[in-house]
């Protein structure tokens, strides 16, 4: 927020500064003098602003600090329109990096200061980006009457408007604008607007259901954008392959998909498509392949899964090669070949451990991408003193040249000087205080994020023996149901990694499961059961995910194993009053200390990390969200036999 702070200081001190030119009358000598220097500044300006410009791309950090040195450029000149020029382009680098709330603050800024159409329309579509449909729509709409639009203008401000009622559920109004924008567009030879808008009229109609001239638009832009180039046929043959795919119209998506690995050949890296997303031959053989499944054809598929794995794996594409070893795993288990299937998941999880590794150092990246940030920020504070200083040079000069017929006018603008600068200093504390707060925050969600990615690489080590075991007796039929409820197990801890909460009652199915799969490893060893309260709604509460299973897994692994007869586990979910519930987990193993001196010091070294990570995320959640969870571990029985470990859980 510290750019921004600076850019409204450059804008009210230029205003007291023209205002206080007027009513000095400074001599015409003065005046021209300063139109001698203009000319050239400005160019070195613009110059500085193609230099932002050139590099907003590649190097973020360069591009601000030529914006940075566009503004301190100005100096005490004040001009409103290089002014806001210089905070449209700190607004458009914001946009292109998806920093949307700051580029907005830079474009209202930029129109509060100079009010541009250019600068209106950016406004209106970083408003779209940002999902702020009204927003766009209250801006824009007034915009529609405003002479002197030309054609590609009033093109980019229907389309907009179209985006933003399409956001906003309107289809018949948001359809009406793509249509006013094509005949305009095809009426000024818009070549390349003119399948792009096909194309979302095509979109509109599909959210709408209207099927029949969702096809007839998707049409006409595939064959528009086929007659300009193959990069471009190729975006929009993957639009209405999707299409085809969303009606289960899978022959005609195949179809379509396979001419799009044809243009890939044509290409020399694919191509980059206008929401940002590379279409390439891995990913466009693993939608083959899936297209092929929905339609039961699993022989069909399997070559363009192993294309895509071979291409990922080639390309370094992780989320790809991960996807396609997942279903091909899922192929050759489906078809009897658990062997393949097996090795198959392991890859799957391999690649899983070593997407994460990638997460890790994207976020390594994020956060020196911060620092950048941070240190184009600081600079920006600088020039803001600098700003300031000079400034306060120039009063100071000026009031003692008009001292004598000026003294109650200095007088009033020192005191006006004096309010401000204590409005000043109130509001950077402000913006402050809510910048540490907001990275307290986001860190506390870094770490929170570390947290729950860890997975429990004994429980799958131990779980793919026992897939080995049944397979090496010939039991197949026990091997495939572990290894499907194995598979579902991990499936929804994933899908569940990026959560924060998820329903009680979710979290009940994943322990079912994982007891499940405990209970056919060990059946000898216990009997279990889990009670669910008939006046506890399990839909009305909200649990971090997997937050239970580690004390499940402590009560099978330290204390029911060990015990020499069948012992008994048992999970109880109990109303505590209206607004919060008790879930217990008992068990009549051997107890902490019988457990504690059994194991060797490998184990208390991997209990000890597994349940401080919990009392970890626990902690980390109860200061975001508030003291919602406690966690209190007993002795079951006064000799120090079993243990019973009571959560307790208040609702949002």
């Amino acid at each position: 927020m510290r750019p921004h702070l600076f850019h409204l200081v450059l804008f009210l001190l230029a205003c007291p500064l023209l205002r206080g030119q007027q009513q000095l009358g400074i001599q015409d000598s003065a005046a021209g003098a300063v139109q001698q220097e203009q000319p050239p500044l400005a160019r070195r300006h613009r110059q500085l602003l193609d230099s932002a410009n050139a590099c907003m791309r590649q190097d973020i950090g360069r591009s601000l600090d030529f914006v940075t040195r566009s503004m301190e450029l100005l100096g005490d000149r004040s001009n409103r329109r290089e002014l806001a020029q210089s905070l449209t382009t700190l607004g458009e680098i914001y946009q292109f990096h998806n920093q949307y709330d700051l580029a907005i603050n830079s474009y209202r800024e930029a129109l509060e200061t100079d009010r541009r159409l250019r600068t209106l329309l950016l406004l209106g579509r970083v408003y779209v980006l940002n999902e702020d449909f009204r927003e766009a729509v209250d801006l824009l709409v007034p915009e529609e009457d405003r002479p002197g639009l030309a054609p590609d203008q009033r093109v980019e401000l229907c389309e907009t408007l179209g985006d933003a009622y399409s956001g906003l559920g309107q289809v018949n109004t948001a359809v009406s604008y793509y249509q006013l924008a094509l005949t305009i567009a095809d009426k000024n030879q818009n070549a390349p607007k003119v399948p792009d808008l096909n194309s979302k009229i095509a979109q509109a109609y599909d959210r709408a259901d209207r099927t029949q001239e969702a096809e007839a638009y998707y049409g006409n832009s595939l064959q528009q954008a086929r007659a300009q180039n193959p990069a471009r046929a190729l975006q929009e043959s993957e639009k209405v392959a999707d299409f085809y795919n969303k009606r289960s119209r899978f022959p005609e998506e195949i179809e379509l998909r396979k001419q799009s690995l044809e243009r890939l050949k044509e290409l020399p890296q694919g191509v980059q498509a206008p929401e940002a997303d590379s279409i390439t031959a891995q990913g466009v053989s693993y939608k083959i392949g899936n297209a092929y499944l929905a339609q039961d054809k699993q022989e069909e598929a399997i070559p363009f899964l192993s294309r895509s794995i071979a291409e990922a794996s080639s390309r370094g594409d992780l989320e790809v090669e991960k996807d396609a070893t997942r279903r091909l795993s899922e192929v050759y288990r489906n078809r009897g070949d658990y062997k393949k299937a097996l090795e198959l998941y392991q890859n799957y999880v391999a690649l899983v451990d070593t997407l994460y590794v990638r997460k890790e150092q994207e976020l390594s990246r994020a956060a020196r991408f911060s620092r950048e940030m941070a240190s184009s920020q600081n600079r920006i504070s600088t020039l803001e003193q600098e700003r300031q200083l000079s400034q306060s040079k120039y009063d100071l000069a000026l009031a003692e040249q008009r001292l004598t017929q000026e003294i109650n006018k200095r007088q009033r603008y020192i005191i006006y000087s004096l309010v401000f600068g204590l409005l000043l200093t109130a509001l950077a504390a402000f913006f402050y205080y809510r910048s540490n707060r907001q990275k307290e925050l986001a860190n506390h969600l870094l770490a929170l994020k570390g947290l729950r990615s860890q997975m429990n690489p004994h429980f799958i080590f131990n779980a793919l023996n026992s897939v080995n075991n049944y397979i090496a007796r010939n039991d197949e039929r026990s091997a495939n149901r572990y290894l499907s409820d194995f598979s579902l197990l991990m499936r929804t801890v994933l899908e569940n990694s990026e959560k924060d909460f998820i329903p009680l009652s979710e979290e009940i199915e994943l322990l079912e499961l994982y007891l499940k799969l405990e209970h056919d490893r060990f059946p000898d060893k216990f009997e279990y059961r889990i009670e669910v309260d008939p006046e506890v709604d399990p839909e009305a509460y909200r649990i971090p995910p997997m937050l239970l299973q580690p004390y499940l897994e402590n009560a099978v692994w330290h204390g029911l194993r060990y015990k020499e007869e069948k012992g008994f586990l048992k999970v109880a979910i109990r109303p505590l009053n209206a607004k919060a519930i008790s879930i217990t987990i008992s068990d009549n193993g051997v107890g902490r200390k019988r457990s504690a001196a059994l194991k060797t010091k490998n184990q208390q070294q991997q209990k000890s990390r597994g349940m401080g990570n919990i009392r970890k995320r626990i902690e980390i959640l109860n200061q975001m969200y508030g003291d919602r969870i406690t966690v209190s571990v007993y002795d079951l029985n006064p000799d120090g036999s079993g243990t019973r470990v009571v959560l307790n859980l208040r609702s949002e």
